[in-house]
């Protein structure tokens, strides 16, 4: 093995490698502030302190720049606009509501199956597209079933990297750890050569992913989503059974209407009769106007399942258009203004949707119980309305003076109509990444053009599921990997490494070969880490005149072990918008599972190889 002679480059990038973990571990400095100062350091250390790496290439701006073009990078941005088209067309709702049902009575293991389908699915598919299938399903099943986001995201990512352990093709780093190995002159690595190995690693690191992992999570949901209705707030809302409902005909069952889950039924107005609960054998009829109390979110996904649903206050949806399901409707709250005309009105004296073109859905009054229909309750100051209406209507009431627009809480509704198309696109991506028929990067950015140009989601919509912090914390790591590289940093560690252990009994040696990689493989790219230390783990096998098996075992598992930072994964950096998760929570989750991961490979792999 080469010995790398330190040099002060070498060590200011140590030191820089250093002041980032530090810095993105205590949260007090934004991710993106860190990422770019961190390039800066670099580019100023490089152009002052000019360096010819150990393959005679040079550490130069273009190269430390290039991870801002990262094929990784653009793959994952337009991944997550791929995504994004999926949740604005409601595409994955109906199978979602289908695991729901099935999750309505065990939750946990509804969950728990669908992480192990993704683990499966890792070990024969990319990874990458397997993780952005599930993102959406798995966040509506947290958010039905009572839990949070954040405590089965992360989960989500660590089980599709413990599944590309099973197999050659399950990660892109078995791959490249495996041509290096043939590289060097040994022998082709078969497809289930280390299955046994990789399903004992992957066994354990999934009972602490599902048991222990949440547990460590903290609920990240920013403020935008609880002003948007997350929360238990009701408004009051009405229903007016039209003969063609499918409502109609159906009996109370101890006081609840199937069809109407997660509502209180206020009143029922049939004619000039106001039917107060509890409700006792009355079935809904035509005519009826049911009154009900419910969140923002449940109302939401009733008019996601039938866009007729819930009236507006003044009697009917008001849509004028020829195909309004393909209309972009958007819903947000505003607040009745002190000397508002509206106060002492009735919706439908204020003209209030001729005026501005958004309907009212509900109101919210928190001073006392409502037990009147909306389109004749007389608005009050404070009153809290639910609008709905094409974007730019809701958005242009900002200069209303009658209403107060709470802007954060506005949402764009599902248009259901391009969730067929939506579908397609999603589908056409994943098979040709999978079937390698295309690379994922061409494959991906296809699919975000089409979800733009076939009106599955705007512009905006894109430009807004682009996450900041992604683009510039993959560009600085990046950054330090190609430092790392450049200055013989990686090389020289690992030989120190050798040095120290070196006399130490052979399941030592690999302990701490392991130990090594899976520490670095989260400061460069893991497919970075392969390629460089494979050929490394075959020199010291021989060395010691042992078979090099377990050495390669030691980069192909320590490479996967990618838990501790958000850029170290690509399916780490999918997860970390949906979850609004922070470095420290990768750290503070991930850390662990890689101490679990290291004595797990320390106890079996040395013994199933009788190197103990």
């Amino acid at each position: 093995m080469e010995v790398i002679a330190p040099t002060i480059q070498m060590w200011l990038t140590f030191a820089v490698i250093i002041g980032a973990i530090v810095a993105y571990a205590s949260d007090r400095i934004p991710l993106e502030i860190t990422s770019i100062a961190v390039v800066t350091v670099l580019l100023f250390i490089f152009h002052m302190l000019p360096i010819e790496g150990p393959d005679g290439s040079h550490v130069s701006s273009r190269n430390l720049l290039a991870g801002f073009a990262d094929p990784a990078l653009i793959t994952i941005l337009a991944l997550l606009v791929v995504g994004q088209g999926l949740v604005q067309t409601g595409a994955l709702n109906h199978p979602a509501r289908q695991l729901i049902r099935l999750g309505e009575k065990a939750p946990r293991t509804v969950i728990s199956l669908s992480l192990i389908l993704v683990a499966l699915t890792s070990a024969v598919l990319n990874n990458t597209p397997v993780v952005v299938i599930f993102i959406p399903i798995m966040a509506t099943l947290a958010e039905k079933l009572g839990r949070r986001v954040s405590s089965v995201m992360i989960p989500l990512s660590y089980v599709a990297i413990l599944g590309g352990n099973l197999t050659l093709i399950g990660s892109s780093t078995n791959l490249l750890a495996a041509g290096a190995y043939q590289a060097v002159g040994q022998g082709r690595i078969g497809f289930f050569d280390f299955t046994m190995s990789g399903a004992v690693l992957a066994a354990v690191g999934f009972v602490y992913v599902l048991l222990l992992a949440p547990r460590l999570l903290v609920d990240r949901r920013d403020m935008k989503k609880r002003l948007a209705g997350s929360g238990g707030r009701q408004f009051l809302f009405q229903i007016e059974l039209e003969p063609d409902n499918a409502l109609v005909g159906k009996k109370a069952v101890a006081g609840m209407f199937p069809g109407l889950k997660d509502v209180t039924v206020r009143m029922i107005q049939r004619g000039r009769t106001k039917l107060l609960p509890p409700y006792d054998d009355i079935t809904l009829e035509a005519g009826d106007i049911v009154l009900v109390a419910a969140t923002r979110q449940v109302m939401m996904d009733l008019l996601n399942a039938s866009p007729d649903m819930v009236s507006d206050a003044e009697g009917d949806p008001g849509e004028d258009e020829e195909d309004p399901p393909r209309k972009r409707r958007a819903i947000a709250e505003a607040v009745v203004a002190p000397a508002s005309r509206l106060d002492g009105r009735t919706i439908a004296q204020t003209g209030f949707r001729a005026e501005t073109g958004c309907s009212v859905l509900g109101i919210q009054r928190r001073s006392r119980m409502i037990r009147a229909s909306i389109a004749q309750l007389r608005l009050e100051a404070g009153d809290v309305l639910l609008v709905m209406g094409e974007r730019p209507n809701v958005m242009a009431l900002r200069d209303n003076r009658d209403v107060l627009l709470m802007e954060s809480s506005a949402t764009d509704m599902p248009v259901q109509a391009y969730a067929g198309r939506a579908l397609a696109i999603f589908a056409a991506v994943v098979g040709l990444a999978a079937a390698n028929l295309l690379p994922i990067v061409v494959a991906a950015l296809g699919g975000a053009a089409l979800m733009l140009t076939t009106r599955c989601l705007n512009v905006r919509q894109a430009a807004r599921a682009i996450d900041r912090r992604v683009l510039t914390i993959v560009g600085a790591a990046l950054a330090m990997g190609t430092a790392l590289q450049g200055t013989g940093g990686a090389t020289f560690l690992a030989h120190g490494m050798v040095e120290m252990l070196s006399g130490a009994p052979v399941w030592v040696m690999l302990s701490g070969f392991f130990l090594l990689v899976a520490v670095l493989t989260n400061i460069l790219s893991n497919n970075a880490t392969a390629v460089l230390f494979t050929p490394i783990s075959v020199s010291l096998a021989g060395e010691l005149g042992l078979d090099p098996m377990p050495f390669l075992l030691a980069v192909i598992f320590g490479a996967n072990c990618s838990f501790a930072t958000p850029m170290s994964y690509q399916t780490n950096l999918l997860v970390m918008a949906p979850g609004h998760y922070k470095f420290s929570d990768f750290l503070r989750v991930g850390t662990p599972l890689i101490g679990l991961m290291w004595l797990t490979y320390t106890l079996f792999v040395p013994w199933a190889y009788g190197l103990l």
